[in-house]
């Protein structure tokens, strides 16, 4: 039996995006927190937001050339321990420099896994009769959850101090990934090498689609961006709730996240990859409206959850589109430009927030987002329809 397409291989991939959905989701919960704890300004949360994005596309870049020369499996086994030590130096450092070190490691370690997890779900996928690439991500969406639950469930058990918190919360994530570690040595698969030359022996050029799919991966990059690192921010603000308290925005996130991720296989299959995107291009926008008008608890945290339940269904579709028809290098490309949003615009919007204010600079995901509707009609329709097709003919 083809590797690929054991139980096993599945369970490797489910194990690196939880795992990296794990580390991702402690530390954008720890953000309110790491804010007051050094009393950062906006700018000074744009510099490091900034910082973290040029590691994570450097990263990118040289992830997905190894992935497809050397394999995946290499790369992912090499970049968990830089996510292990990446989420504890995030807790334990005293001071702002490190914080700085413990970022760059953060977003090195989470551009590199995030090309290379994806390289080998789309091989798996490819060994498969039905799409899976959704529960993937779905399962990078429990792992973010649980990950800011997390924290959420620790701070009463430490009376709501902030820095006892998030140290324990970083300390139990490090943990488990010492053993994500073990287990994905043993089963993780080895992956097809694919060669970008032709039958001459010349390098072929990246698909143009592969840049088409990274102009949508910005609209998604900016609105899961924004969520990730300002949405506990926004509910704190606004609502005017302690920090721990306004990390129940990004907790809606990722909740709804897994929701539609788990089902998100399901709707591919019945209406197709470019439908499902453009919904959730139209859900995420309408959560971001309300995030921008709302103001008590309750209501921000339906806008977030809307946001969360929208985002949720465009990643692993754009993901899968660019994986299929350009492999590893071409979905490092998408990937750089969704990641390089989702790391840099929040620095963006960071300097925006300082001039507007952080409800009315929500508007922008909210237009963008909604820009989806239009252009993902350049999804390529072999791929985005492969399934629903697959699905009609066997009804």
């Amino acid at each position: 039996m083809n590797t690929l397409s054991s139980p096993r291989a599945a369970a490797a991939v489910v194990l690196l995006f939880g795992y990296n959905g794990l580390v991702i989701g402690a530390y954008a919960a720890s953000i309110p927190t790491l804010q007051a704890r050094f009393q950062l300004a906006p700018w000074q949360m744009s510099i490091f937001f900034i910082c973290m994005g040029l590691a994570g596309i450097a990263s990118m870049q040289l992830s997905g050339r190894l992935s497809d020369r050397l394999g995946a499996r290499r790369v992912c086994v090499f970049i968990l321990p830089i996510l292990v030590v990446a989420i504890l130096g995030i807790g334990l450092a005293p001071t702002l420099p490190l914080l700085f070190v413990a970022g760059i490691l953060l977003g090195l370690g989470n551009g590199g896994i995030d090309v290379a997890m994806n390289a080998i779900g789309v091989q798996v996928e490819q060994h498969r009769p039905k799409p899976i690439m959704s529960f993937f991500h779905g399962m990078w969406s429990v792992g973010n959850f649980v990950g800011a639950g997390l924290l959420v469930l620790i701070a009463p058990l430490l009376a709501h101090n902030g820095e006892a918190t998030v140290l324990a919360t970083t300390s139990v994530v490090a943990a488990l990934g010492v053993v994500a570690l073990v287990v994905a040595w043993r089963i993780t698969p080895e992956t097809a090498v694919i060669s970008h030359h032709d039958e001459a022996g010349v390098k072929t050029r990246i698909p143009t689609s592969a840049y088409l799919l990274g102009l949508m991966a910005i609209a998604f990059g900016l609105g899961e961006g924004t969520a990730n690192d300002w949405s506990g921010l926004h509910v704190t603000q606004v609502a005017g709730v302690d920090p721990t308290t306004g990390a129940l925005g990004f907790t809606c996130v990722a909740a709804f996240m897994v929701v539609i991720r788990l089902l998100g296989d399901f709707l591919v299959a019945r209406f197709g990859r470019r439908a499902v995107t453009r919904f959730g291009g139209a859900c995420s926008a309408l959560g971001y409206v309300v995030a921008a008008v709302g103001t008590n608890l309750p209501v921000l945290l339906i806008g977030w959850s809307l946001v969360g339940l929208g985002i949720g269904m465009i990643a692993p579709q754009v993901y899968a589109v660019a994986g299929h028809t350009a492999g590893g290098r071409g979905l490092a490309v998408v990937v750089t430009f969704g990641y390089a949003t989702f790391l840099i615009a929040p620095a963006i919007m960071g300097g925006l927030i300082s001039l507007v204010g952080i409800q009315q600079t929500m508007w922008v995901p909210a237009v963008l987002l909604s820009g989806l509707l239009i252009v993902a009609r350049i999804m390529p329709a072999r791929e985005t329809e492969t399934f629903a097709r697959d699905a009609a003919t066997e009804a």
